[in-house]
């Protein structure tokens, strides 16, 4: 099952308002089940190699990353990137190289910002607005939860 089925998997339940949702085929199980956070495992039956799990990430993170930003910066003034499924964030392709964009620097939509790791896929993550980076909202290696704002982009 790829990112972007797991993606629409999460999509659905979460408009639709049913609590949960189970798919088994022969080659894998996903139980995607709503609470207080989004749980996501997916497990393979017998041909991978190892099982293949998506935990979820500790609430308190989240919240207390982007606590500070509603003090100091004013919301409706600038766009949210927002992490489009469960992972870690990274600024950077690696350790050695530098971060995809910093605090100030200008962004055009399209353009990468960061990279988020669900079950051992690096997905590149892009702006969908064009302005200039206005706060980093995630530590990288940190993670972060479905529709976690990242960044805060002043489009003007």
């Amino acid at each position: 099952m790829k990112v972007k089925e797991i993606k629409e998997l999460i999509d659905f339940l979460s408009s639709s308002g049913l609590e949960e949702v189970k798919i088994e085929t022969e080659e894998f199980k996903v139980n995607i089940k709503r609470s207080n956070e989004t749980q996501i495992v997916e497990r393979a039956v017998a041909a991978a190699p190892a099982p293949v799990a998506t935990p979820a990430a500790a609430p308190a993170p989240a919240p207390a990353a982007a606590a500070p930003v509603a003090d100091s910066a004013p919301a409706g003034n600038y766009v949210e990137i927002k992490s489009p499924m469960i992972g870690t964030f990274y600024r950077s392709a690696n350790p050695e190289s530098p971060a995809f964009v910093n605090v100030g620097d200008k962004v055009s939509a399209g353009a990468t910002v960061c990279i988020v790791e669900a079950m051992k896929l690096f997905n590149e993550i892009e702006s969908e607005v064009s302005g200039t980076i206005v706060k980093v909202l995630v530590d990288d290696s940190q993670p972060v939860e479905y529709d976690q704002p990242l960044f805060l982009v002043d489009p003007s």
